[in-house]
């Protein structure tokens, strides 16, 4: 499917045109790298998209009277074997911008595409090349290049932590965006894949990413528990206590880990909402998730407070 068939679908889905809404490519026309160039096309259907060959962000832009300075890559989750771009996505960022955060959907690459030469680090390339390309454009955006942060829901919130953690440079490719750091300022995670290496880890997402059967050193180098460190960015994490497809151990492990290294953290789980919390209509105090992340990116300093 042809991607202005996708920005087209993505407009009747909101019902209106939105505002400033477009998608930038994040690599050079012609010259992604980890790709074979295979004359393969995007796949989309259901709310989900199945191949990626055109990595890119959906940028969502508050009004000029709103900009708070501050922006946010989203990555959708579907357990590396899909993107729902909707309600891990679309969604998201009409939220963020009520907050006046200027928010990027992620159109990444899934490791199960034939294009690809190395599986595993082409959602990790097209995350931080994002971060890169928010920061090269921010002065143009009204953004501040040390307020962009990275979110991810499930496998979504792996890539994010993964963005947040994982010190290894997969994005350069030694053109003018290499000069901008691709770790994000702050993280958001709302029931995150974590570890690929204990009995808590997510299964699909291991199969997924690392491929079938992978060795125990590649599955610890992406359990990101692991690889916290005190410059990693502050987090805030909500889950369901009641998530039967993610343990919501994933969670407290990484929660843990930014505990030892001294990183700011908020970790909120609640008794209910499976991994299905969303931005809206979650059952009982899972709702007020919504609230506490607004209080959390105004306490970090992220934003100003909307009631002032």
């Amino acid at each position: 499917m042809k991607r202005s068939f996708l920005i087209t679908l993505v407009l009747l889905i909101f019902g209106h045109t939105v505002n400033g809404q477009q998608f930038f490519e994040i690599w050079p026309h012609g010259k992604i790298p980890n790709s074979k160039h295979l004359p393969l096309k995007d796949s989309i259907a259901n709310e989900r998209v199945y191949r990626v060959m055109t990595p890119g962000l959906y940028g969502f832009f508050p009004g000029s009277q709103e900009n708070q300075g501050a922006a946010i890559v989203i990555c959708p989750g579907g357990g590396y074997s899909h993107l729902a771009y909707v309600i891990s996505g679309l969604q998201l960022a009409k939220w963020f911008n009520t907050m006046g955060i200027t928010a990027f959907v992620l159109n990444y690459r899934l490791p199960n595409s034939p294009d690809l030469i190395q599986r595993e680090t082409a959602p990790l390339m097209d995350a931080q090349r994002a971060i890169r390309f928010v920061r090269a454009h921010a002065p143009k955006w009204g953004i501040d290049p040390h307020k962009v942060g990275i979110m991810g829901c499930s496998s979504g919130g792996h890539l994010a932590a993964a963005a947040s953690t994982l010190e290894r440079d997969v994005s350069k490719i030694n053109d003018s965006l290499d000069a901008y750091p691709f770790k994000p300022d702050f993280t958001v995670l709302v029931s995150p894949v974590i570890d690929m290496s204990t009995s808590y880890a997510h299964k699909g997402s291991i199969r997924n990413l690392l491929g079938p059967n992978p060795p125990d050193s590649l599955q610890k180098a992406f359990s990101l528990q692991l690889q916290v460190k005190q410059t990693t960015p502050p987090c805030f994490i909500v889950d369901a206590v009641n998530d039967k497809t993610v343990n919501p151990i994933n969670s407290l492990l990484y929660y843990e880990a930014l505990l030892q290294k001294h990183v700011a953290v908020s970790f909120h789980a609640f008794p209910s909402g499976g991994h299905s919390i969303a931005l809206r209509n979650n059952p009982g105090s899972t709702n007020l998730w919504t609230s506490l992340c607004e209080a959390w990116l105004t306490e970090m300093g992220i934003i100003r407070s909307l009631t002032k």
